[in-house]
């Protein structure tokens, strides 16, 4: 493992975000979800596309508060650009499980 400077970490931009909207992502080649995430008024809307339908349905996803990195350039995924990466840790089955907040901060949080 290598290790990073305090002010590499700080240069990522891990913010609360709430899930909108949650749909399956049909032309994607391994089974995915398109998400709609709200960052607050600084950062506005962003898409995703995650690879979570083991763990989710789309239903079970909205209204959610998820950790994602907004400041990495956007992502061409099939017909969708990605706006945003949603995190998560691998089960032990490598299925992704996400990376929550457990009670309610401001949309828009950034992770410190």
């Amino acid at each position: 493992m290598e290790t990073i400077t305090w002010n590499d970490f700080e240069k990522v931009e891990l913010r609360v975000g709430k899930i909108l909207s949650a749909e399956v992502f049909k032309e994607a080649r391994k089974p995915a979800y398109v998400m709609h995430i709200d960052f607050g008024e600084e950062i506005g809307l962003r898409k995703s596309s995650a690879q979570i339908t083991k763990h989710y349905t789309p239903e079970e996803l909205v209204g959610r508060l998820i950790m994602a990195v907004v400041n990495f350039p956007k992502k061409q995924i099939g017909p969708i650009m990605s706006e945003c990466l949603v995190t998560g840790f691998a089960d032990r089955d490598g299925e992704i499980v996400l990376c929550g907040v457990d009670k309610d901060v401001p949309l828009g949080a950034k992770l410190c």
